[in-house]
């Protein structure tokens, strides 16, 4: 039987949770999403009853569509069902595309993963950015207490605002929006938290964000143009 693409479904949840489970040594933040990207362009993978891929496709500001969740249960890998995944993102932007929703597909993919960028680089998208995270060790270190700030646009010096995984185009828009979600946590984390019957914390909601941008000819997007950030494919323009 041939896989096939469908929109994801609550009782997907024990397969998603595996492949969270044997994504990055654990630290997937796949399972942790779930609930939050349910009916929102979220689809899977299934083949013979059993859900062994994902994907997502989020709505940015600035009319990007983001690319998002892509994996394949490492049992199922190599044989080309990331790929039939990432195809059916593209036909899914193309459509959007078409009715105005979206302008550009963006998405951001650790530097040194060759196999995601090359399949990207294959069909239109090219690397816009590159960020990098330092780290030093000091001998003597005394943190500073942070204080809240409502930050505006003119804070914010690069067309890029990184976001978790995401990196979101730089607008009044997209600030607003984040300011919001910050006092949201700020709100839940002032609130007691409830106990498992393991008296395991909970964890307070959290948005699970992910950066790269591309274009090829023929294929609906139109030809890559300036814009800002990691790899890009841009929408033909409209008349």
């Amino acid at each position: 039987m041939e896989p096939f693409v469908r929109e994801a479904r609550p009782e997907d949840r024990p397969f998603i949770e595996e492949i969270a489970r044997l994504t990055w040594e654990g630290g997937d933040y796949l399972a942790r999403a779930f609930d939050e990207w349910l009916g929102d362009n979220f689809y899977v993978l299934e083949l013979d009853g059993k859900v062994i891929g994902t994907a997502k496709m989020t709505l940015l500001p600035g009319k990007v569509g983001w690319l998002e969740g892509l994996r394949v249960h490492p049992d199922y890998r190599g044989r080309g069902y990331g790929r039939k995944l990432h195809n059916f993102l593209l036909e899914l932007g193309e459509k959007l595309a078409r009715e105005g929703k979206i302008e550009a597909l963006e998405f951001a993919t650790y530097f040194l993963n060759r196999e995601s960028i090359s399949m990207a680089q294959k069909t239109g998208f090219y690397v816009k950015a590159k960020f990098f995270a330092f780290s030093a060790k000091t001998v003597d270190f005394q943190p500073e207490e942070a204080e809240q700030i409502e930050p505006e646009l003119s804070d914010l010096t690069l067309g890029l605002i990184p976001v978790g995984w995401r990196f979101v185009r730089r607008s009044e828009e997209e600030l607003k929006e984040l300011v919001e979600a910050k006092r949201g946590l700020l709100r839940a984390q002032r609130t007691p938290l409830p106990r498992s019957e393991k008296g395991d914390d909970f964890h307070a909601p959290r948005r699970w964000l992910s950066h790269a941008q591309g274009s090829a000819p023929g294929n609906g997007l139109g030809r890559p143009r300036e814009g800002t950030g990691g790899v890009r494919r841009n929408a033909p323009e409209r008349c």
